[in-house]
């Protein structure tokens, strides 16, 4: 009789489940964990502080990735799989595609969530709209200033591309 198979990703999709389980047992903040994982090594680990710290972008995933990127010292996570204990919201999902990972992995769906009231569908909303109309009044300023920075971007010789 042969052994059964020992599956890396459940491994490391269950630490992402404990490390939320985890967080809300401590009170520490909301139910949301995150791996990240290269060459079969964990880089990193995240869990939810927004409450913890008062910072509305320290979401599990935020949180890994920053501990991934200073650990590699890197700002992409190239070659890495991040997971998630829920399928990553709006600004999660923007992080992870700016940092390049090789694969998410997710366990709960956005709607899992949504019925615990952590609902994004007003941001995915908002982002369809003409920043006129969106629900924070956005106004544009001083275009023709701002641009001066980009145009030193686009001439400098010691810029680095991401």
């Amino acid at each position: 009789m042969s052994e059964p198979r020992h599956d890396p990703h459940e491994t490391h999709m269950r630490e992402a489940i404990r490390l939320a389980v985890e967080n809300v047992e401590s009170g520490r903040g909301g139910p949301f964990g995150a791996v990240i994982v290269k060459d079969g090594r964990t880089i990193a680990r995240g869990a939810n502080l927004v409450t913890a710290t008062h910072d509305p972008t320290a979401h599990a995933e935020i949180v890994a990735i920053r501990l991934a990127c200073e650990a590699l010292q890197s700002f992409q996570l190239t070659g890495c799989t991040v997971y998630c204990s829920c399928e990553p919201c709006p600004m999660c999902l923007g992080a992870l595609y700016w940092a390049r990972p090789e694969a998410i992995v997710y366990a709960c769906t956005k709607e899992d969530a949504a019925a615990i009231d952590f609902d994004d569908a007003f941001i995915y909303t908002e982002l369809a709209l003409a920043p006129e109309h969106r629900g924070i009044p956005t106004r544009q300023l001083l275009r023709d200033e701002a641009r001066i920075a980009f145009e030193r971007w686009r001439t400098s010789s010691g810029r680095v591309e991401y």
